[in-house]
């Protein structure tokens, strides 16, 4: 195909990748395929933003560790240190707590059965001193009513309230957002608590909807809010600054009571699940800082990510396409992280993959294409340039596989069969065909051979350079070998064909050499291209080969090739200074006259 039909055909082949690119990441995005590298890459986002400990300013949580187990394990005289504690111990660090002036007292712990009535009161009567507390449940009747310490009629005189500790992982098992409420009216967890602080009900509309989900704004990895030790607070040796006018969280932080759980911020490790309550509480209090970007400008950022590169590379070459590539991704990741600490989540993995398949198929459609045509043209430089020399032909042309215009000083040859109109209009065409094609194929194989470049056929004529568009410092000589190779064995092998194809008698050429400098490279349309020289030099030569006409000589040399020759051969002969049309002097012209073996191969041939 033409650059024209290639390039017609580049553009759709290249809108075509774009928008299978934007289709591909849209399903993707619509079926969640990349959930795990999206999910990876708001962990990492939530890793570059780093720790904010004024998220959790205003929380404080109390482990039940393991040194807590310890400690009950080695008082004296023993006390039960084996899970669950009597409730006798949960409502003394309530009253110490209380007395110590934390404003919240939210007990990540079940309280649904009665257990030993006697230390089932001491915790009521703990929990209606401390007054706003939350407690933990993950059973709730169809009528939001629960069965802690005895239910609501239990509850509410005392001020506390109870609420939904479910800690829901996505299908990875990371917990990564929450709801206002699963079922029944009956509030989570985290809510309960930022409402108890906020002495107000938090309202379902910052979350959208009751069972609308939000990403949890974590402050750190674990450890990030800060905790004292169950045991401390039980006995009373603890800063009472540290929970003064705070919300403070109950909960099992042992691995024995097996209340942990993968977070986006916990890496390898994982988080006890007061402290995902107590970022999930700071979330609500802070209005739900952290939230998903609407999903109309994800599926816009995917269609132009998809469609950047093939419509950019229409106009830029693919190198800078790929660095447009590189600096589109590098800019998005940056936005993307920028956006994220700025309380948005944009979707990183759909738009990029997006970009990476627009991409991939920009290269594949170019560089796949380009082979093709670059084999085209190829073939094609082959037939005019010898063989060992199309690649390096082929290295110097631009994007669109011309060689560019260039001066060179090269010799230029100009060839005629003499006699072969007359010749063709007594033959039939399959004949005169068959006779130009062995003749043309016979004398290209002579010019090739000798390194020249085949320019042009005419007819019956060829037009040859020799140093170009190569540089060849003997040109002059390649020039005239290969004339010596046309009129002599070539053209008798020519003649001896016509010979037993019934032509009796043989045909004379002409052959005109001049060497100076030129114009070359390639001109024509784009829908067809052809090497050329341009110049005084191409016009005179072709005037000395039509000069050989009625001489006994079928090589008219101009001075100025026999100037270049590295050696001029002995049966060079001076023919005489002539007027060449179109120049103002005479030149000097050098004639090689038909070797012997020749004129012994024509009288054969009338002979007969």
């Amino acid at each position: 195909m033409g650059r024209r039909v290639w390039r017609r055909r580049k553009r759709v082949l290249l809108i075509g990748v774009a928008l299978l690119a934007g289709a591909l990441g849209i399903a993707a995005y619509a079926a969640s395929t990349l959930y795990g590298l999206e999910s990876l890459s708001i962990n990492t986002r939530f890793s570059i933003r780093g720790t904010d400990r004024s998220l959790v300013k205003d929380f404080v949580i109390v482990e039940i560790d393991q040194s807590s187990f310890d400690w009950f394990g080695n008082k004296r005289p023993r006390v039960p240190s084996n899970w669950p504690w009597p409730r006798r111990y949960h409502a003394r660090v309530i009253d110490n707590l209380a007395r110590a002036g934390a404003k919240v007292i939210a007990f990540d712990v079940a309280f649904d059965h009665p257990t030993d009535p006697a230390d089932d009161d001491a915790l009521i009567t703990a929990v209606g001193h401390a007054h706003d507390m939350v407690l933990a449940t993950t059973a709730a009747g169809s009528d939001g009513n629960t069965d802690v310490l005895g239910g609501d009629s239990v509850l509410g005189p005392a001020g506390a309230v109870a609420a939904d500790s479910v800690v829901q992982g996505d299908r990875a098992g990371v917990v990564r957002d929450m709801q206002y409420e699963f079922q029944n009216d009956f509030p989570t967890f985290a809510v309960a608590v930022a409402s108890k602080y906020a002495g107000r009900a938090v309202s379902a509309s910052i979350f959208g909807g009751k069972y609308s989900r939000v990403p949890i704004d974590y402050a750190g990895p674990p450890g990030t809010v800060p905790g004292i030790s169950f045991y401390k607070v039980y006995d009373g040796h603890f800063n009472p600054a540290l929970v003064r006018g705070k919300i403070v969280l109950v909960g099992a932080d042992s691995p024995i009571l097996q209340d942990y759980h993968e977070t986006p911020t916990s890496g390898s490790s994982y988080m006890d699940g007061p402290e995902i309550q107590a970022d999930a509480a700071a979330t609500v209090l802070a209005g739900i800082p952290l939230r998903d970007s609407p999903g109309w400008i994800n599926l816009a950022l995917i269609v132009l990510f998809a469609g950047v590169i093939p419509l950019a590379t229409l106009r830029l070459t693919v190198l800078r396409s790929l660095l447009v590539a590189l600096a589109l991704a590098l800019a998005f990741t940056l936005a993307a992280q920028l956006a994220f600490d700025s309380g948005t989540i944009v979707a990183y993995t759909y738009p990029l993959a997006a970009l990476v398949l627009a991409t991939i198929g920009t290269l594949a459609v170019v560089y796949i294409g380009e082979a093709f045509e670059r084999q085209r043209v190829h073939q094609i430089f082959s037939r005019f340039v010898p063989a060992d020399v199309v690649n390096q032909v082929l290295a110097r042309t631009d994007e669109n596989l011309r060689l560019g215009g260039e001066e060179r000083d090269c010799t230029v040859m100009f060839s005629d069969l003499r006699g072969f109109t007359s010749f063709s209009e007594h033959q039939p065409p399959t004949k005169v065909i068959d006779a130009v094609n062995y003749y043309l194929n016979e004398m290209t194989e002579a010019i090739l051979a000798a390194g020249g470049t085949l320019i042009a056929y005419m007819g019956d004529g060829i037009m040859a350079a020799f140093g170009a568009p190569l540089d060849q410092p003997d040109h002059a000589d390649r020039a005239l070998s290969a004339a010596r190779e046309m009129f002599g064995p070539r053209l008798q092998r020519f003649n001896a064909w016509l010979h037993e194809q019934g032509h009796v008698s043989g045909f004379r050429m002409g052959i005109g050499l001049n060497s100076g400098p030129v114009m070359c490279g390639n001109v024509g349309s784009e829908m067809r291209v052809e090497y050329t020289t341009l110049g005084d030099t191409t016009n005179t030569a072709s005037r000395l080969e039509g000069m050989t006409k009625g001489t006994p000589y079928m090589v008219f040399v101009a001075g100025s090739t026999r100037e270049r020759m590295r050696e001029a051969p002995a049966d060079l002969v001076f023919v005489d200074d002539f007027e060449v049309r179109g120049r103002t002097d005479k030149m000097a012209v050098w004639g090689l006259r038909d070797p012997p073996e020749w004129a012994a191969s024509m009288e054969q041939s009338n002979d007969v």
